[in-house]
């Protein structure tokens, strides 16, 4: 017969039964819940702001008697055209034509080194002339850019006058000039 005192006895201090789990390590028995029946579900009557359908209305996707014509047939004309002659068309809104930067910005990447140049040596003018004619150019077209087109002008127009003015004191300078 064995008694407490022998159990706490053995070194381990454990159990001596085999196969079974301690008591620490066993799953709470599962909660019973008691099975309730499911309500009956209540429909209330209408309110009195609420209208009745009636038998014409139909649901959406209901079948409405098939089709009178294929998908892609020309569709008819529920009454004649009868074009005005003497009254023009009203236009209340046109779009812009876009705006294009192609020829005015070549007349603007001209004019920017060619007034950078004509400021340290006199021979930038043809650099300046050539913004310049570029930009008269992209002026007369509808789609560029206007102010880019005007600022390469005066750019140009700048760089010529001061390609100028440095020929011009080079000219006196080494006496060419009288």
């Amino acid at each position: 017969m064995t008694d407490d005192r022998d159990a706490a006895a053995t070194p381990s201090g454990s159990d001596d039964r085999l196969g079974e789990t301690p008591p620490i390590f066993r799953a709470p028995p599962p909660a019973v819940v008691p099975k309730t029946p499911h309500p009956e579900p209540v429909v209330e009557a209408p309110s009195p702001d609420v209208a009745p359908a009636g038998e014409d209305l139909v649901l959406p996707g209901a079948h409405r008697g098939g089709f009178a014509r294929l998908p892609t047939a020309p569709v008819g004309i529920a009454a004649p055209v009868v074009p005005v002659d003497d009254v023009a068309p009203r236009v209340e809104w046109a779009p812009r034509a876009p705006v294009s930067r192609g020829l005015s910005a070549w007349a603007l990447a001209f004019a920017v080194p060619g007034l950078a140049f004509s400021l340290i040596v006199g021979w930038g003018f043809p650099i300046g002339l050539v913004a310049v004619v570029v930009g008269v150019i992209a002026l007369r077209r509808p789609a560029e850019s206007r102010g880019t087109a005007l600022w390469a002008i005066c750019l140009g127009a700048l760089s010529v006058l001061y390609s100028a003015g440095w020929l011009i004191w080079a000219a006196q300078r080494l006496a060419v000039l009288g």
